[in-house]
């Protein structure tokens, strides 16, 4: 994507999931996770934390680590995440490669909202962080917000879908996770599996097809060509 292009694209409408598709915050956040799991006697590395739990948010991300340790998360779980997150928060977290070249390069008339599990605070934290903030408007829609159920369930995909007002079947969907791809390939919209960002193990395409996405991309000139 050379500066000045604009990217011609079939659909009516693009849906983003955020960690892992714009920012490198997968490998922060299960690196984290890990090291205290690993920590309080549970040894876990990285590649097994995103593997279990990348994806998850809330309850079913918690009951998911305490089914992997076999029993409760002690209290200072909490206090170690919420420490971590200040710290991200304050520091921020980069682009996955060619994600702001990209973005920057759509239509600007096309509908686009960012799908994600995590809160429209880290969201909009971390777009102001790359450089965009402006692109989105409101549409940032968070599983732990905007639906009652989150990712693997299609809800969210439909939500976003439905605030653009175009049908989710005229939608792409850029997901880099398992988790996100279940529900993306559920909803009925168009999914495309991105293997862009650095927490991704080389069996990472394998496991989204696995999963029925309809197409993969290793990078964003990728996502590019497969959008026109």
């Amino acid at each position: 994507m050379s500066g000045g292009d604009v990217i011609p694209v079939r659909f009516a409408a693009l849906l983003f999931d955020f960690d892992g598709v714009l920012i490198e915050s997968e490998s922060i956040g299960n690196k984290h996770i890990a090291d205290y799991l690993t920590s309080i006697g549970h040894p876990t590395t990285p590649e097994q934390s995103m593997a279990n739990f990348m994806g998850y948010a809330g309850k079913d991300f918690l009951d998911r680590v305490e089914a992997w340790i076999g029993r409760a998360l002690p209290e200072d779980f909490f206090v170690a995440r919420e420490a971590e997150d200040a710290r991200v928060m304050a520091e921020g977290v980069g682009e996955v490669a060619g994600a702001v070249a990209f973005v920057r390069s759509l239509p600007a008339d096309l509908p686009k909202a960012v799908v994600s599990s995590s809160s429209t605070r880290w969201i909009r934290r971390h777009l102001e962080h790359i450089g965009l903030s402006d692109v989105f408007g409101d549409h940032l829609y968070s599983g732990r917000e905007h639906v009652e159920r989150g990712k693997p369930a299609p809800d969210l995909y439909l939500y976003g879908a439905d605030k653009l007002g175009v049908a989710i079947g005229d939608c792409a969907i850029i997901e880099d996770s398992p988790v996100g791809a279940t529900g993306a390939v559920a909803s009925g919209g168009h999914v495309i599996g991105l293997c862009a960002g650095n927490h991704c193990a080389p069996d990472h395409a394998d496991r989204l097809r696995a999963i029925g996405v309809a197409a993969v991309a290793s990078s964003f000139d990728e996502v590019a060509g497969l959008l026109g």
